[in-house]
């Protein structure tokens, strides 16, 4: 096999603009998204002992690490309360009530506690290439606001939420 047989197919470069994503629980952020990061994937490994070195072994567990995604928060802050909402029915910091509501899928407030969020990564053309999809995430961080009125030029507000997730698929769009 000589080496012009081993190239590569694609000689483009992923563009870090070209993305969509959609949280299934909270359309209200969909639209204003600004960034999303990927979240990383580790897989552990064993050692086996041998009389001179420890030799390294795949392990057989995955860890996916949190993402963040940042978005601007729109004017009536509903995005921001989405996110800020769930974490408070999550974490109950005032009553039973509040998890219970969030947990309950038929209430109009009951939204679930978990969430299914979707990533499509596209093409330099701008065509859906590949397709992310996170399962069973939750916010665990909500970013602080900060409201200056020394700026003398319009920076519209940016929030970002980082979220826990149980793991993430990628396949082709």
């Amino acid at each position: 096999m000589s080496v012009i047989d081993r190239q590569t197919e694609s000689m483009n470069f992923l563009s870090p603009l070209g993305f969509r994503f959609n949280i299934r629980r909270s359309p209200d952020i969909n639209y204003f998204v600004q960034s999303v990061t990927l979240p990383s994937i580790t897989l552990g490994q064993s050692a086996m002992p041998t009389p001179f070195i420890r030799l390294p072994l795949p392990g057989d567990h995955l860890d996916f690490s949190s993402f963040s995604v940042t978005f601007k928060v729109d004017e009536k802050m509903r995005n921001y309360m989405d996110i800020y909402d769930w974490m408070m029915g999550i974490g109950f910091p005032d009553s039973f009530d509040q998890h219970k509501a969030i947990a309950s899928n038929g209430t109009s407030t009951g939204r679930g506690l978990v969430s299914d969020a979707t990533l499509v990564i596209m093409s330099s053309s701008m065509n859906p290439l590949k397709q992310v999809t996170f399962k069973n995430i939750f916010p665990v961080d909500l970013s602080p606001i900060t409201f200056d009125a020394r700026q003398s030029d319009v920076n519209y507000v940016e929030a970002t939420a980082t979220f826990a997730l149980q793991k993430y698929e990628i396949i082709a769009a």
